[in-house]
C-alpha cells in the first residue's frame, strides 16, 4: 500500500477512513462478521449495485482486510474471509453498533442487537479504562503530532 496517495499522511483517522471509511466498506465489513462470505450475499443483503460492490471489495482485499478464497464448500465460487487485519476493526464495529443503538432510534423503537453467543446476552457496552481501571473520556486525551 506504498503507493496510496493518503488524505492526511499523519493522521490515523484519516488514513484509516481513507480504507474503511465509504458507507459500503463498512457494511460490507459489518456483513462479514456476520458470517457473509459470497458476492451475491453481500449484494442481496446490502442491495448495492454489483460495479459498486466489486469495486468495494476489491478495495478492501488489496487494503487487506478482506482475502479472496476458495469456497469452503467445495463449488468454484469464492469467499471473501476477514483477514487478522480486518478481524481487528470488531471494536469500530461495536462501537459504531452501540452509538447508532443510542441516538440513531427513537426510543422504543425496535432495532437488532449483538448478543454473547454462549449466553444470548447483550454484549456489554465498550468502554476504555485507564490502567486503574477509570474510564477513559475525551477530555482526558489529546493527539501528539508526528515529531513532538
Amino acid at each position: 500500500m506504498s503507493a496510496k496517495t493518503w488524505t492526511s499522511p499523519g493522521c490515523p483517522v484519516a488514513r484509516a477512513v481513507d480504507i474503511v471509511g465509504d458507507k459500503w466498506s463498512l457494511l460490507i465489513i459489518r456483513d462479514a462478521f456476520d458470517g457473509i462470505r459470497r458476492f451475491s450475499q453481500f449484494q442481496r443483503n446490502l442491495g448495492v449495485a454489483r460495479n459498486i460492490l466489486s469495486g468495494r471489495l476489491q478495495n478492501l482485499v488489496e487494503a487487506g482486510v478482506l482475502s479472496v478464497q476458495p469456497a469452503s464448500d467445495g463449488s468454484s465460487y469464492r469467499e471473501y474471509v476477514l483477514t487478522e487485519k480486518g478481524q481487528e476493526l470488531f471494536d469500530l464495529v461495536i462501537s459504531l453498533r452501540q452509538w447508532g443503538q443510542d441516538h440513531a432510534y427513537e426510543p422504543g423503537e425496535k432495532h437488532a442487537r449483538l448478543v454473547d453467543v454462549a449466553t444470548d446476552e447483550p454484549v456489554p457496552r465498550l468502554v476504555y479504562t485507564a490502567p486503574d481501571g477509570s474510564r477513559v473520556r475525551a477530555s482526558d486525551t489529546r493527539v501528539r503530532k508526528a515529531g513532538e
